[in-house]
């Protein structure tokens, strides 16, 4: 993982995010200061983060906001302070509500900075946050912050190499991100907007998503609209050789074609739902599928791991990219 340290000083008030990458100080300063790029991986996994300004000169504001699987939103604004192409900039970074003003009951703006050192094996990122009191540093730790920075921050290898580059021949890869959260990534040769149809379209659906080889999709009802539902059954192509078992569910969040969040539950019992926000992002006509699954408990979790689930979704995805590969590109 990238982040190799984020500490506190309570007596500098100040936290300290230290990550190191195999490219160059350049690349790092083209991923922070193109939004497109930032917004990437600037939010933790499950609050990706949107830019909707960013005016890098001195005195100019960045406006974003990160948001949550259910669809909440958190807003802030970075003020450029100083911009030192291509080593660092220095922000005031304060939280704001949904017109850009001070939100109340939060810990007053804080000045960040951000600087690039060249390395042997490529750079490092020294990421300070200045606070302005004991008290706002401690709330920002027990906000999370030093979890959702090292997560975030983990997220940039992908982005600096690219997509083809970092996941192309992996497969189906599965991370632990804490007790509760898996995160499932695959790289499918294909338009996003396609991959993205291919996960709405019943038809479609019916084609590819089977997991092992013998199983059909006997029912497949969606609703793809906030507050719609769906229902997911499988059988068996040989009656003995198992049971047929479905999920049902309700989508949450939908933003065609990056990201649709969605309950999962399994039809028949009272086992607890799980969240699974899925999102999308392409490069050089490849989309990069991840599923970031959270379990009612850790040990739901290694249960459902333990059934060979990311085996079953490998051979799905594999499934996928043939039929993206056939008839549907060319529609």
């Amino acid at each position: 993982m990238p982040v190799t340290e984020v500490t506190t000083d309570p007596e500098a008030l100040t936290m300290t995010l230290i990550a190191d990458f195999a490219a160059p100080v350049e690349r790092l300063w083209q991923v922070f200061t193109d939004p497109r790029q930032l917004e990437r991986f600037w939010g933790p996994p499950g609050w990706p983060a949107t830019f909707t300004a960013f005016d890098l000169t001195a005195g100019g504001r960045a406006r974003y906001h990160m948001t949550s699987p259910r669809g909440e939103q958190s807003h802030g604004v970075w003020e450029f302070l100083a911009i030192n192409e291509p080593t660092g900039f220095d922000v005031l970074d304060g939280f704001v509500d949904e017109n850009g003003e001070p939100q109340e009951g939060m810990p007053p703006a804080m000045r960040m900075t951000f600087a690039f050192e060249p390395t042997p094996t490529g750079s490092r990122l020294r990421n300070v946050t200045h606070f302005t009191s004991a008290d706002a540093l401690d709330a920002v730790v027990a906000m999370g912050a030093i979890e959702g920075s090292t997560m975030a921050m983990n997220q940039l290898d992908r982005v600096l190499a690219g997509l083809r580059e970092y996941a192309q021949g992996r497969g189906t890869q599965v991370e632990l991100l804490d007790d509760t959260r898996v995160r499932i990534t695959r790289l499918i040769d294909g338009a996003i907007d396609l991959v993205w149809r291919a996960h709405q379209d019943p038809e479609l659906l019916r084609r590819w998503m089977l997991g092992p080889d013998g199983w059909r999709m006997s029912v497949c009802e969606v609703d793809p609209a906030v507050g719609g539902r769906y229902r997911y059954e499988w059988e068996p192509v040989n009656p003995d050789a198992g049971e047929r078992f479905g999920f049902d569910g309700e989508t949450l969040l939908s933003d065609p074609p990056r990201r649709a969040v969605t309950t999962e539950h399994m039809t028949g019992t009272d086992y607890p739902s799980t969240l699974n926000d899925l999102s999308l992002e392409e490069e050089d006509g490849a989309t990069l599928v991840t599923v970031l699954i959270a379990y009612p408990d850790r040990e739901t979790r290694d249960a459902v791991l333990a059934t060979g689930m990311a085996d079953g979704m490998e051979s799905s995805y594999a499934r996928l990219e043939s039929v993206l590969a056939g008839d549907v590109a060319t529609r």
